[in-house]
C-alpha cells in the first residue's frame, strides 16, 4: 500500500519534481503529511482574540508572583532574620530553579499536551505561594526551597505559552499579539509590588499577600482549560509548517549555526545585560528608596516584623507605567527608524542603555540629597530599559531561520537569567554587606552599602548598549541569510549537503506520478 504526500493547498498529491531550490519531493512543497496533519485547523478569530486574553492574563500573574517578595522584602527579613545577601539568594534560588526546569518544560511541550503542562505549572506554582506563607520562622531553609518551587511552576508558563501564543496568530497579528504579551511583564511586576505592599499594609501581616494569590490562580486555571484551545504545533501557519517540515536539523547543528550568527550572540549579551540591571533593582529598589527615607528622616527606621512603606507601592506604579509606555514607544519608534535605516531595531536598544546609565547612577546618587530627583530619573530609566522588551524579540526573529527560532528564545531566556538576573540581586546583596562589615551598625550605612552595591548597574548597562551596537554592526548580513535559508537548512555547507542528497535520490527513484 503506496503513501501519497497530500499537498496542504489543493488537499491532493504531491509531485516529487526536484524544485527550484534544489530539494526533492516532500520538501520542495514543504512535508509528506499524513492525512490528519493535512486537514486545515481553523479557529474562530473571537476564540483566537479570547485566548489570547487569557495567556495575557496568566503572564501577568505569572511575573506578579516573581515580585510579590520584593515588595515585602524588608518584612520578609525581619521575620526570618535573614541579612541582605541571604535575602538576595532568595530571588536567586527562584531564578535557578526555573533555569534548571525550563529544559526540561520546553521537552515537554514540544511532545506533549501544551495545555496540560501549563496547568500543572499554574497548580505547582499556587500550591508552592500558598504553602510558604504557613512556614515558621525557624524554617527559613524551607522558605527559600519553596521559592524556588514558585520558580519551577513559572518555568512552564515562560517557556510555553509564547509558542501558544505563537500558533493563535500569524505575521503582523503576531507581532501586535506577543507585543501586548510583553506588555504583562512590566505590569506584572509592578503589580507584584504593588499586591504585596498594599496587602501588607492592609492586613498587618504580609504573608496573606500569598494566600491571595492561589486564588487569582484559580481563576486562571479555570480560564485556561476553558478557553484555551490546545492547538496543533503550526496551527495558525500550515505554510510555515509546510515550509520548515522534516528533515529536521538536529539540536547540536542549530546551535552550532547560533554560536555563527553574531546578530543573535551579541544581541543575546544585550538581553543578558538589560536582564541583571532588571533582576537588581526589581530586587532591592523599595528597600534602597525606604532606607532614603530613613536617612532624610521622612520615614522611621523597621525595627519590628511589619515595616510599614509606601516605597513598594510608589516603585510598583512606576513600573507599570513605564513598562506599558516604554513597550509602546520602543515598538513604535522601531517601526517607523526602520523605514529609513534598516539598523534602526539594535540602534534603538544600544541608544536607550546609553541613556539609561547616567539615569540610573544620578537616581543612586542623589538619592540622598532629593528623593523627587530620585524618582524622576528611575522613573526614565526603567522606561528607556522597557523599550527594549518588544524590539529585542524583532531582532531575534529576523536573523534567525525559522526552524530554530525555537532553541534560539531558549538558549537567548537561559543565558539571559544565568548571567543576568539569577545572580544580579544576591551579587548586589552581597557587596551591600561586605561594604558594612566593620562600619556602625546604622540605617545611613546600609543606605550607603546598597547605594554603593547598585552603582556596577551603570556600568553592566554601558556594556549592554555596546553589544547592540556590535549587533548592529552584523544585522543586515545575518538577516540577509536567514532569508536566503528560510526553508531548508543552516547555512551554506548544510544547503550543499542536502541537495547533493536529494539529486541522489531523484536520480534513482521514480516519482508516484509517473508509476
Amino acid at each position: 500500500m503506496s503513501t501519497e504526500c497530500i499537498d496542504p493547498w489543493t488537499g491532493g498529491p504531491q509531485g516529487q519534481a526536484l524544485s527550484p531550490g534544489g530539494q526533492y519531493g516532500a520538501l520542495a512543497s514543504g512535508s509528506c503529511l499524513p492525512p490528519s496533519a493535512s486537514a486545515s485547523w481553523s479557529l474562530p478569530r473571537w476564540r483566537a482574540y479570547l485566548a489570547a486574553a487569557v495567556l495575557c492574563y496568566i503572564n501577568l500573574l505569572n511575573y506578579m508572583n516573581w515580585f510579590i517578595i520584593p515588595g515585602v522584602l524588608l518584612d520578609v527579613q525581619k521575620y526570618f532574620h535573614i541579612s541582605d545577601s541571604h535575602a538576595g539568594l532568595l530571588q536567586t534560588v527562584f531564578i535557578g530553579c526555573l533555569l534548571v526546569s525550563a529544559p526540561v518544560f520546553g521537552y515537554l511541550g514540544d511532545r506533549h499536551s501544551r495545555k496540560a503542562t501549563l496547568s500543572f505549572g499554574i497548580l505547582l506554582w499556587s500550591g508552592a505561594g500558598l504553602s510558604s506563607s504557613f512556614i515558621s520562622y525557624q524554617y527559613s531553609w524551607l522558605f527559600f526551597l519553596s521559592r524556588g518551587v514558585v520558580g519551577t511552576g513559572a518555568a512552564s508558563y515562560s517557556t510555553i505559552a509564547p509558542t501558544v501564543l505563537g500558533d493563535l496568530f500569524v505575521k503582523d497579528q503576531r507581532t501586535c499579539a506577543l507585543a501586548v504579551f510583553y506588555i504583562f511583564i512590566p505590569v506584572g511586576s509592578g503589580l507584584g509590588y504593588v499586591l504585596g505592599s498594599v496587602v501588607a499594609e492592609l492586613t498587618g501581616n504580609w504573608r496573606w499577600a500569598l494566600r491571595i494569590m492561589p486564588c487569582l490562580d484559580a481563576v486562571a486555571l479555570v480560564l485556561l482549560i476553558l478557553l484555551v484551545p490546545d492547538l496543533p504545533r503550526g496551527a495558525a501557519e500550515k505554510e510555515e509548517e509546510v515550509a520548515v517540515g522534516p528533515p529536521r536539523s538536529s539540536w547540536c547543528e542549530d546551535v552550532r549555526y547560533l554560536g555563527r550568527n553574531w546578530s543573535f550572540m551579541f544581541s543575546t549579551l544585550g538581553v543578558t545585560a538589560i536582564a541583571f540591571v532588571t533582576g537588581a533593582l526589581g530586587f532591592w529598589a523599595p528597600k534602597f528608596l525606604f532606607e532614603a527615607r530613613v536617612v532624610h528622616g521622612l520615614q522611621l527606621p523597621c525595627f519590628q516584623e511589619q515595616c510599614g512603606s509606601q516605597d513598594s507601592l510608589i516603585f510598583g506604579a512606576l513600573t507599570v507605567a513605564t513598562g506599558i509606555i516604554g513597550v509602546i514607544l520602543g515598538a513604535e519608534a522601531s517601526r517607523r527608524y526602520k523605514k529609513v535605516n534598516p539598523r534602526a531595531e539594535p540602534l534603538i536598544c544600544a541608544s536607550s542603555l546609553f541613556a539609561t546609565a547616567p539615569c540610573l547612577y544620578l537616581a543612586l546618587i542623589l538619592a540622598s540629597r532629593t528623593l523627587l530627583a530620585s524618582y524622576v530619573f528611575l522613573a526614565l530609566g526603567e522606561l528607556l530599559l522597557s523599550c527594549n522588551w518588544a524590539v529585542v524579540a524583532d531582532i531575534l526573529l529576523s536573523v534567525v531561520v525559522p526552524r530554530c527560532r525555537g532553541t534560539a528564545e531558549a538558549l537567548q531566556i537561559t543565558v539571559a537569567h544565568i548571567l543576568g538576573d539569577a545572580g544580579s540581586p544576591y551579587l548586589t546583596g552581597l557587596i551591600s554587606s561586605v561594604l558594612q562589615t566593620g562600619r556602625p551598625n546604622s540605617y545611613l550605612q546600609r543606605f550607603l552599602g546598597l547605594q554603593h552595591s547598585f552603582l556596577c548597574c551603570t556600568f553592566v548597562i554601558v556594556l549592554g548598549g555596546g553589544c547592540f551596537l556590535l549587533t548592529a554592526l552584523h544585522l543586515e548580513r545575518d538577516q540577509a541569510r536567514a532569508r536566503q535559508s528560510g526553508k531548508g537548512t543552516l547555512d551554506s555547507k548544510d544547503v550543499a549537503s542536502r541537495n547533493t542528497e536529494s539529486q541522489g535520490l531523484l536520480s534513482g527513484t521514480s516519482t508516484p506520478a509517473e508509476e
